[in-house]
């Protein structure tokens, strides 16, 4: 069993900036595929961004490219969200969830508000 665990959430004004974190338990965490995803009220969940296992590939949705940096730290056992030039389209509750081997485990969502 993988806990997954997501902090960093907040209220901010529409250009402003959030880091989100997530970490997650295991002795092998350089070997999960991380990503974020979020639901905005009344919608579906859906892909934010990806990073493969081991410095691998990353991926974002087209709504967050140039805006949006992810990132891990595997000494830490730690993803990172770097949100830059948010917008009020982007409050959504966000989600971690970790690959491992075939199996997905979320985090519990952390909430991110964006004002106009």
């Amino acid at each position: 069993q993988v806990q997954v665990v997501e902090s960093g959430g907040g209220s901010v004004q529409a250009g402003g900036s959030l880091r989100l974190s997530c970490a997650a338990s295991g002795r092998t965490f350089s070997s999960y595929n991380m990503g974020w995803f979020r639901q905005a009220p009344g919608k579906e969940r859906v892909f934010v961004a990806r990073i493969a296992r081991s410095f691998g590939s990353i991926d974002y949705a087209d709504s967050v490219k140039g805006r949006f940096t992810i990132s891990r730290d595997n000494a830490k056992n730690t993803v990172y969200l770097q949100m830059n030039s948010l917008k009020p389209e982007d409050t959504a509750v966000y989600y971690c969830v970790a690959g491992v081997a075939g199996t997905y485990y979320w985090g519990q969502g952390t909430q991110v508000t964006v004002s106009s």
